[in-house]
This record gives C-alpha cells, structure tokens and sequence, in this order.
C-alpha cells in the first residue's frame, strides 16, 4: 500500500506541473471504493490551483471545489501530456491543458471524491479523524508522549491507527521503532517521556529519509513521473525476517500484528 512517503513523492512529481492547469474534462472508468460525488462532466472549465497532501490522501484545490485522491491498495497517479492508451486498470483521468492525471488501481480500493470544499460534509468524512502531520511543526513530542499514556494498546497498532499521528505505516512504523529501540508490542502507555521523544524522533527521520529516497517501491509503486522508490534499500528490518541485524547480528523476527507483518530485532528492540 502507498503510504505517506509514496503519496508525498506522488504529489512533489507533478504538482508544479499541474498547477494553473485549466480542466479540459474529465473520465471515469469502473467505480471506485467511493462515488466520485460530481458528473465528470462538472469539472470541466475549472482551474487546478495546486495540490496539497494530508495523510494518504492528496487534495487538488479547484476555482471551484477540491478532488480528494486515495491511492488505495495499489493505486498510482501518472502525469503526462503524452499517456498511452488507457488499460483495463486505469479507472480516473483528469485532463487539462497542461497534461493528464490518470488514476492506475489494479485492485480498485482507491478513490476520487469531489466536494465543494474542505469543510463541506464530503471531505470532512474522509479528513475530521486524522491525527497530526509528521512531518509538520504541530508533531510536538511532548503532545506526542501524552496521546500514547492514553493508549493501551501495542505502540505499533498506535502507530498504524493514524488518529495520533497519521501516516506511519506499515513499513515505517517498523524502521521508527527500530531505530527507537522500542519493541512494536510494548503498550504505548508504557513509554516513558524520554522514550516516546526517541520514537517521535525516528518517526521524522524515518519517514523523511523515505521521501528523499523517492518511497519505497515493493511491488509496482512509482511516483506521477514514472520513477521507482529506492528506501527499500537501506530498510534496517522491514522485509529482512531471518536475515542478521546489522547493528548486533541477530536474526531479524516477524510476527503478525493486526494481520500485518511486523519486523523487529530482538536484541535493539526492548519492551
């Protein structure tokens, strides 16, 4: 699943690009996991004034309105004046004058919505819920530390929740509490302060790092330009069950968490 990196290396890759781009019209394929809430037709005339991106979720603000855009399980965005023919898995298209933005969903759990903006019923359903940006200065590690003295349940379940902080996925929740040193079934209210400022810490970098590398590309992920992530490289843990760890030689664990996968080292990673 894209996660926030993916979705903020898909939004830097064409954002510039799309910007001050006048909406010629606009195609929808099979349905997606939500009803579009316009005719295609309606978004015609209308101007992309630039895209933002909150959680998973990327926000093209229109003169008028807002398309909110989720990636899904296996969604990407393609931007170009020059796509080729769309295939039986491209099931949205934004076309403008300045070139076309095309929703490929193989699996169809992602979704384009309009509403009038973001305060309207619409996006509030999709948007009210999350918790903090990350990667913004509102991520403060003291707001941090007192949210998870009210969770009770295993750090990584917290993490992956997203109405503390949004974002951490799978993969990055696992590299944070690596790096943090904190085993990921260790209840979150457990943390001490100092602790909980470590993994906030490794949080940021984490998922920073990420970005700069372009994302991770595990199976079929590439930004709006076509390139694939490379973080996947260099992941302490994430994806390296049985393979030694590279700060003390112990074979990494996997165990399952919530039906995910969780990769951990049992000597740098304490309870």
């Amino acid at each position: 699943m894209p996660e926030l990196p993916e979705v903020e290396v898909t939004r830097q890759s064409f954002a510039g690009r799309i910007e001050n781009a006048r909406i010629h019209t606009a195609w929808l394929g099979k349905p997606l996991r939500w009803p579009l809430g316009c005719q295609p037709a309606a978004l015609a005339g209308r101007r992309v004034l630039g895209v933002r991106r909150r959680g998973k979720y990327l926000l093209l603000d229109l003169e008028p309105g807002l398309l909110l855009i989720h990636l899904g399980m296996s969604g990407s965005l393609a931007f170009s004046d020059r796509l080729p023919e769309r295939g039986v898995h491209d099931h949205f298209e934004l076309i403008t004058d300045q070139g076309s933005l095309r929703l490929h969903d193989p699996r169809r759990f992602g979704a384009v919505v309009y509403a009038p903006d973001e305060a309207a019923p619409q996006a509030r359903k999709l948007l009210d819920r999350l918790g903090t940006e990350p990667l913004s200065d509102q991520f403060e590690p003291l707001a941090f530390w007192r949210g998870l003295k009210q969770r009770r349940s295993a750090i990584k379940q917290v993490l992956l929740s997203g109405d503390l902080v949004v974002g951490v996925g799978n993969i990055y929740a696992c590299e944070a509490l690596f790096h943090a040193g904190i085993r990921p079934t260790t209840r979150a209210h457990r943390l001490s302060r100092v602790r909980a400022a470590r993994l906030h810490q490794a949080i940021r970098e984490v998922l920073a790092r990420a970005v700069l590398q372009g994302g991770s590309t595990l199976r079929d992920f590439s930004s709006a330009s076509g390139d694939a992530g490379h973080f996947q490289l260099e992941a302490a843990v994430y994806g390296r069950a049985g393979q030694a760890c590279a700060v003390c030689a112990t074979p990494i664990s996997l165990l399952r968490q919530g039906q995910r996968s969780t990769y951990f080292c049992h000597s740098c990673q304490r309870n």
